[in-house]
């Protein structure tokens, strides 16, 4: 569905307010994220303040780190305006879940990359590239089997 009647916003004026990059408004248009945009005579898009808020709503979506298919549930979800916001808030707990995940992976692989700088410092600094523990360290590593989520630790 075309964008409403006010449309007068160029795309250029889109980006600028909304912080996405033109072509990033073309390819959410294209996957339908964003209502496809009016156009003047000359072919040109206009978009509506309606569409900069939407824009706006999966930018931050993104910058949160949701998917565009939970982009796309969350703007489902917004248009009903009879429905009951528990199945917004559990969508966003999954996410949650999921970036908690990624946090404690990320912490492991910090710990693991310390280590390994730690024990250079300690063992072997200003030595030979032969006796570097950091080498060593990755051959022993890498002959252990990995368990998932315990990259590093």
């Amino acid at each position: 569905m075309p964008s409403s009647p006010d449309a007068r916003l160029t795309i250029g004026l889109l980006a600028e307010r909304s912080g996405c990059h033109v072509p990033t408004i073309r390819y959410y248009e294209e996957i339908g994220l964003l209502p496809k945009a009016m156009r003047r005579p000359n072919g040109h898009r206009v978009y509506s303040s309606v569409d900069l808020s939407r824009l706006i709503f999966i930018r931050r979506s993104r910058d949160f780190g949701f998917s565009i298919e939970q982009i796309r549930e969350l703007i489902a979800l917004s248009g009903n305006d009879a429905g009951d916001c528990v199945e917004a808030r559990d969508l966003a707990q999954m996410h949650l879940d999921a970036v908690r995940l990624k946090l404690a992976e990320l912490q492991a692989l910090e710990q693991g990359m310390a280590g390994l700088v730690r024990s250079c410092t300690e063992r072997c600094m200003g030595g030979s590239m032969a006796t570097c523990t950091i080498f060593s360290d990755l051959t022993a590593l890498a002959t252990q089997p990995v368990r998932p989520g315990q990259c590093c630790g």
